[in-house]
């Protein structure tokens, strides 16, 4: 499933004992209504409008790239090329969707086409046909954000995520680290709201088995951790 999506703003198409908690709270009208009003002056010329866009988001935009790649290099790099896709775009910009929606998409676009050039993946999703038949809602799998509650382990979650496939790792990003409800996620990533929770399903399953692959293999003194989940 292509993971290619439209990018002036419109849709194309670990382990813990409680829920992902919202990192930072959701876009709500009025935050909606200064990122519009800025894009509008942008569109218009005005560069002074354009700074004040990326000053609002950009640690956002390098939050989300972190959380997929490997280095704060890479991300930083990731999220500047996002902010130049959305100034060569601007004028484009479709009004009915919030500015954070189009970013999001931007930036985990680059993150997926990013992972995959550094290491070639075989994907477990199935067609999406095939998915709606699925029990896609598993309560008993911990939410995977909850080991960034301590400091010591974010790292070894984040080597965890590495060991799946980008599209999952993008909405357990997503979900449960910045918090977002799936038929956002769904607009991000261009995939249906079944699909996007099968893959959440799915990926908390791969990352449980990852993650306690590697608590054996350290509890067993093994000095390599290669390999990861399937994929």
């Amino acid at each position: 499933m292509s993971e290619t999506k439209d990018e002036r703003g419109r849709p194309a198409e670990a382990r813990g004992g409680t829920r992902a908690r919202t990192v930072e709270p959701a876009d709500d009208a009025r935050d909606i209504a200064a990122d519009h009003a800025l894009i509008r002056r942008a569109q218009n010329g005005e560069e002074v409008a354009f700074s004040e866009l990326v000053t609002r988001h950009q640690q956002r935009a390098w939050r989300v790239a972190r959380n997929l790649v490997p280095t704060d290099e890479d991300a930083q790099d990731l999220a500047q090329e996002a902010f130049v896709r959305v100034f060569k775009s601007i004028a484009s910009f479709d009004f009915d969707h919030a500015f954070t929606t189009w970013l999001y998409r931007i930036v985990t676009n680059l993150a997926i086409d990013h992972l995959r050039r550094r290491r070639p993946v075989t994907s477990t999703a199935r067609n999406e046909d095939d998915e709606a038949g699925f029990d896609i809602v598993d309560t008993r799998v911990d939410a995977p954000s909850d080991a960034l509650e301590s400091r010591e382990l974010s790292a070894e979650v984040r080597a965890t995520l590495s060991g799946l496939a980008p599209h999952f790792q993008s909405v357990l990003v997503l979900r449960e680290m910045e918090g977002l409800p799936c038929n956002e996620i769904a607009k991000i990533v261009g995939a249906t709201h079944v699909t996007v929770r099968w893959r959440l399903h799915r990926g908390r399953k791969l990352f449980q088995e990852e993650w306690e692959r590697r608590a054996r293999l350290r509890e067993t003194g093994g000095d390599r951790l290669g390999g990861g989940a399937e994929s």
